[in-house]
């Protein structure tokens, strides 16, 4: 169960803040009753109609796999017209990307029209793992490696443990390349566990999420994720929920 204005955003119908703002108007019901309640929670087994649009995909499920490449926009829209990772894909279907990647970091990314799935491969409670490629500056310490991996303080609060190793270290030109993989999903938070331990980020990229890799997925490419690809993902999620 989550809250309604959290599914309604999940849906790509329109933002939490928006979602919040129509509940408010009586402009959302759910199984035909007018929800104005605020924390009123649903599932996405419930009939969900908001400005009288079902927001619950009658249509198929799809699910693709893309490998975002720099300077687009992980959304389904963007106000300042700039390309979004949705642009890239080739479906009518109203289709959302399953958490974010940042305008200039690169990797896959899932879209879909499933929002069960979505809202499992977010939950940080189930601890699907996302692998990221980063290129910092300076050259990595193995005390900050075993810090990275106990979790670092990010505004406030510690982040959860995740695993760190070094690829390649160019004392030259002083940098290192670091594979790093959480199963959290906080605002630029690969970026801001480096920044944390003193590192700048030059390049960022996300070669992994679960069991799926980037492998003959050229940048601003994508496919769709097979029937097995998908039940594999849903069994992920419940052998650790």
């Amino acid at each position: 169960m989550e809250r309604i204005q959290k599914i309604i955003a999940q849906s790509g119908y329109c933002s939490r803040r928006k979602a919040e703002e129509l509940i408010k108007k009586g402009l959302v019901t759910i199984n035909g009753n007018v929800i104005t309640e605020m924390g009123y929670k649903a599932s996405f087994n419930d009939y969900i109609e908001v400005e009288g649009n079902s927001i619950m995909d009658k249509q198929d499920k799809v699910y693709y796999l893309l490998n975002k490449p720099r300077g687009v926009i992980t959304s389904t829209k963007d106000d300042k017209g700039r390309k979004t990772v949705v642009d890239l894909i080739d479906d009518n279907r109203r289709i959302y990307p399953v958490g974010r990647l940042d305008y200039d970091t690169t990797g896959l990314i899932i879209i879909t029209n499933d929002g069960e799935l979505a809202n499992l491969l977010m939950h940080p409670k189930n601890n699907i793992d996302k692998v990221y490629i980063a290129k910092i500056e300076g050259l990595i310490t193995k005390g900050n490696l075993k810090t990275l991996e106990s979790g670092v303080i990010i505004d406030g609060k510690k982040t959860s443990k995740s695993k760190a190793k070094v690829l390649k270290m160019d004392k030259k030109n002083n940098t290192s390349v670091v594979e790093l993989t959480i199963h959290e999903g906080r605002n630029h938070q690969v970026k801001n566990m480096f920044k944390a331990l003193g590192y700048n980020v030059i390049k960022l990229k996300r070669e992994k999420i679960s069991f799926l890799t980037d492998e003959s997925l050229p940048s601003g490419t994508y496919r769709q994720l097979s029937i097995h690809e998908v039940k594999k993902l849903y069994n992920e999620t419940k052998m650790v929920s």
